[in-house]
Formats: C-alpha cells, structure tokens, sequence
C-alpha cells in the first residue's frame, strides 16, 4: 500500500499501529512517499513508529494551540461558533412538506441539506406526535399442501 503522507493515514499511533498489523496480515507492506519509508524490514517499522510519534505529538500541540486561541477569542468576544442557519428555516421546511413536496424537493428550494431536513422534522415529531396510519396487513390464503 503506498501513502504520500502518514498523518493522512493514521490519527494516533495505536491507529497506525493497528493498520500495520492489518495490512502485514493480509500479506501487504506500507510504503510511505514523502519520507522513502518502506515496513518490509526492521528499520522502516521502527521509523514508523518513531514518525507516528511524533506526527500525533504535533497534531496534539496543534488541538491545545487552537483551542486556547478559541478560548482567547471567546473571552474577546470574536467566536461565536457555527450559526444554525437550517434551523432557522425550519418554518419553512414545515411548510413545504406539508404542501406535498419531498424532503429532497425541500432541501434543495431552500439551500440547505437533505440531513437538515430530516433533522428538523424529526424535532417537530417529537414534540407533536402526528398521527400515523395504521400498517396495511395482507391476507393471503397459503396453498394447502398435502403428504
């Protein structure tokens, strides 16, 4: 198997560990482009396994940093986060499905994805059980048979 990076492979070393595992089982060996990293022999395994190291160090030091500058720029009051802008069209997606349109027809006349869609009329349902018909039952006579 050949990967151009190994962060794009793996998101921590026991990850990377377990693909290694799975890929030498199957008979396949890793090889890694940018670093000229082969897991055919001794060495490049445990080059492997000091680059997934440190590669899950940095990714690490990468989640601190950034979550600390959303801290600083929460306490300033920059951050927000993501705003919700298919729930706040959640009035409408009521109205077009229950004008007959799909959910699919729905998303797609408001700019919003078929999951939002979906999300949103499943909060209405548990908040207003709609009535729901009852199953159709087929009856069908089964042929006798006879020894």
């Amino acid at each position: 198997m050949v990967v151009t990076k190994i962060d794009r492979l793996a998101r921590s070393v026991r990850h990377l560990c377990e693909i290694v595992d799975r890929l030498h089982a199957k008979g396949v060996a890793l090889r890694i482009l940018n670093m000229n990293l082969d897991t055919n022999d001794a060495t490049g395994k445990l080059m492997l396994q000091i680059i997934g190291s440190i590669a899950e160090f940095e990714r690490s030091i990468m989640l601190a940093r950034q979550l600390e500058g959303i801290a600083k720029a929460k306490a300033e009051g920059k951050y927000r986060g993501g705003i919700p802008t298919a729930r706040a069209k959640a009035a409408q997606v009521f109205a077009l499905v229950d004008a007959g349109k799909t959910r699919g027809e729905a998303a797609q006349a408001l700019g919003i994805s078929i999951r939002s869609v979906f999300r949103i009329l499943r909060s209405r349902e548990g908040a207003e059980k709609a009535p729901v018909a009852p199953p159709v039952t087929r009856i069908r006579a089964r042929p006798q048979v006879s020894a």
